[in-house]
């Protein structure tokens, strides 16, 4: 049974009958792959705070030069994640042009409102198709629509792997909730994935600013900053208290958004996602 095959288990949401989740279980070897990656994402975000002090990746203080191979491990780790769940059949080759689709829908969608007061509707396709179509998927989905955006609008800088990166963790996670919970189609289901989208359009604006805290505050401008000599946790502190203080406003635009978004447009659009990866999958 694929990504697209039909479960033929009915279960009553919202007064008509909703199939369970069209996605199936993962994989020993691309939940395995899903780990990996998520540590090897976490620590492209957290190495400055467990490397000695002196030690960088770049040559210059915005480590810049270090953007080419962060970017060349991102784009491996979705190609071995692809080919692992091509190979098992996690993910035909229907599902494969449907990843194109969203991913095509998403960048045509986040130029309209990237960089308006922390607004990103992208966001809600990413958390809905994770939770329609699995974390593996969400995971993917993530990194193509932000890099193909870049592409289109010319945003490509030492940002964009981070970016790639954050946003894969956005549509990830929707993917990890129980399958038969909450059940598909309820009003449970929506409230917990606004409640998500609100912590994940904060979260997200977290480790994006983290990634470069350590290399623009602090520096003779009498502002707070990373300090190679302090322990984790004094650092971790320090940046949430100087990040709350900062960019509350520009992050409750980005959760507010995901969280109206997705009470409105959530049912129909994940009916509509479900509808196709039923009717789409192999006789």
């Amino acid at each position: 049974m694929n990504l697209l095959t039909r479960h033929r288990e009915p279960a009553t949401a919202g007064g008509y009958l909703m199939p369970l989740e069209p996605r199936k279980r993962l994989s020993a070897r691309t939940s395995v792959m899903l780990a990996v990656t998520a540590v090897l994402g976490l620590v492209a975000f957290c190495w400055p705070l467990f490397v000695r002090p002196g030690a960088v990746l770049g040559s210059d203080s915005s480590g810049r030069t270090a953007t080419p191979f962060v970017m060349g491990a991102i784009m491996a780790v979705v190609l071995a994640l692809l080919i692992a769940e091509l190979s098992n059949e996690d993910l035909d080759v229907k599902a494969l042009a449907m990843l194109g689709v969203l991913a095509a829908v998403g960048t045509a969608v986040r130029p309209v409102s990237a960089g308006t007061a922390g607004i990103e509707t992208v966001f809600v396709l990413l958390i809905l198709a994770g939770r329609v179509f699995g974390p593996s998927f969400g995971f993917m989905l993530g990194i193509l629509t932000m890099f193909s955006s870049a592409l289109l609008t010319g945003g490509v800088g030492t940002w964009l792997p981070y970016q790639m990166l954050g946003a894969g963790f956005v549509g990830l996670l929707p993917g990890l909730l129980p399958r038969r919970w909450p059940r598909p189609g309820s009003a449970g289901e929506i409230v917990v994935l606004c409640l998500y989208g609100f912590v994940a359009g904060f979260g997200y604006g977290y480790l994006l600013d983290f990634a470069f805290w350590p290399f623009t505050t602090g520096l003779g401008m009498g502002a707070p900053g990373f300090d190679p000599e302090a322990s984790p946790w004094r650092n971790l502190h320090t940046f949430f208290v100087l990040d709350t203080v900062t960019s509350a406003g520009w992050n409750m635009g980005r959760a507010l958004t995901n969280a109206v978004l997705i009470a409105l447009l959530g049912r129909p659009l994940m009916r509509i996602l479900r509808r196709t990866s039923r009717q789409a999958r192999f006789d």
